[in-house]
């Protein structure tokens, strides 16, 4: 009884790492969520030494409205450094979002650049 018990749990034990290797290399469903820029800023152009982060207000019922919000938000934040700050531009540029239900919130993080001074 004993050696039966002992060979169904090695069995599951296995059965679950073996789960758990396919689940770790598949991609998550919410891996669409998360949304990246190429990092760095374009040639010509100088960064400040803070990255700042928006969110934007609440939850939207888009993800769309979400990450616009999220940019217009870094976009106000950004603006104190430079005046022409540019989401585009942004140095090591990250937006992530949340969802929540049918909801989801979104967050613009990156360091603002701008063209350099012409000499």
């Amino acid at each position: 009884m004993l050696k039966v018990a002992l060979t169904r749990a090695v069995a599951l034990s296995v059965a679950a790492l073996a789960c758990a290797s396919a689940v770790a290399g598949a991609p998550s469903p919410d891996a669409d969520a998360e949304t990246t820029v190429p990092s760095g800023p374009p040639k010509g152009y100088i960064c400040g030494d803070k990255a700042f982060t928006g969110s934007g207000p609440g939850f939207k019922s888009s993800q769309e409205e979400s990450e616009e919000a999220a940019i217009k938000d870094w976009r106000d934040k950004a603006g104190a450094v430079f005046a022409d700050a540019d989401w585009n531009t942004a140095k090591d540029p990250i937006l992530e979002c949340v969802k929540q239900g049918l909801y989801s919130k979104c967050f613009a993080t990156g360091v603002p650049c701008h063209p350099k001074p012409k000499e």
